[in-house]
């Protein structure tokens, strides 16, 4: 059986079946559809092998439809722009025949100019901390049977949450939390791949930051929750073997709607990306 890490990273070997037109496999990763962030990657390096030129420095991206994790899913590669300082493609992810995704990504190469960053939060070191995997074996018989398949699913990367998940500690807290992650085994060297790879894991543990400031029991009261868009920016060039953090915080939440921020930090506190993401949250109703 493949590690997680390494299903994903077959999951992000794109078909060219096309000069603008590529397929890649889907996986079941617990969830009712399709992981957004297995669809966020591969619409990503699918603009990428269309690039000759520059690295991927943002990405936008609206989710229309749930996918079906049996089927593979097409990404049509529209080339927008190509410029001398920047490239744009728009990517269209396509199953059953209607789009399920529209991403539009930009593409720049490495220059000098004005820099500066925001610190690092201060906060506990990954050692000592305890592993995700463990946290969810210990509650998953109390959980409802469709969260089970997603707690007992193994991710990609090893997390170690500072505080408390959510379905753990139902109580109302402040809208921010910290994540450390880092992927289970060793990683290729093509620099495109950790960036395939950091988009895929960008789309763990967002939307759930919303819910942080209301009593929530998920055994007993199930919130619907689905992602509307997704944006994210590469600030620096990197790679994803050791420990990252995660810093999330969630500014306001009304309408059915829950918005939420993300940061990535190297260990040594460099800021790598920025992430940005609005979903649907709200109590869930049989139809």
């Amino acid at each position: 059986m493949k590690s997680g890490l390494e299903a994903v990273l077959e999951l992000l070997e794109l078909e060219r079946l096309e000069d603008n037109l590529f397929r890649g496999e889907s996986r079941d990763i617990g969830s009712p559809q399709v992981f957004g962030g297995q669809i966020l990657g591969q619409a990503l390096l699918a603009a990428h092998k269309t690039v000759e030129e520059g690295k991927p420095h943002s990405l936008h991206a609206y989710f229309l439809r749930a996918g079906d994790f049996n089927r593979p899913v097409v990404y049509q590669v529209e080339r927008s722009r190509d410029g001398r300082s920047y490239a744009n493609r728009r990517v269209v992810a396509i199953q059953h025949g209607r789009p399920i995704l529209n991403l539009a990504a930009s593409f720049h190469g490495e220059e000098s100019g004005f820099e500066h960053q925001v610190e690092m939060p201060d906060v506990p070191g990954p050692e000592g901390l305890t592993p995700s995997i463990e946290i969810n074996e210990s509650i998953v018989e109390k959980v409802p049977e469709k969260m089970r398949r997603l707690l007992s699913h193994k991710p990609p990367f090893e997390f170690r949450p500072v505080e408390a998940p959510k379905f753990a500690d139902p109580s109302q807290r402040p809208p921010r939390k910290h994540v450390w992650m880092r992927p289970w085994n060793e990683l290729p060297e093509d620099p495109a791949v950790h960036q395939g790879l950091l988009t895929y894991v960008s789309d763990y543990e967002l939307l759930g930051t919303s819910t942080l400031p209301h009593e929530l029991d998920f055994s007993s009261r199930p919130v619907q929750m689905a992602s509307l868009d997704h944006a994210l920016w590469f600030h620096r060039p990197f790679r994803i073997d050791g420990w990252f953090l995660y810093a999330f915080d969630s500014p306001i939440s009304r309408g059915g709607r829950g918005f939420t921020r993300g940061q990535i930090f190297t260990r040594s506190g460099k800021l790598i990306a920025s992430v940005a993401q609005e979903g649907v949250i709200r109590p869930w109703e049989e139809r």
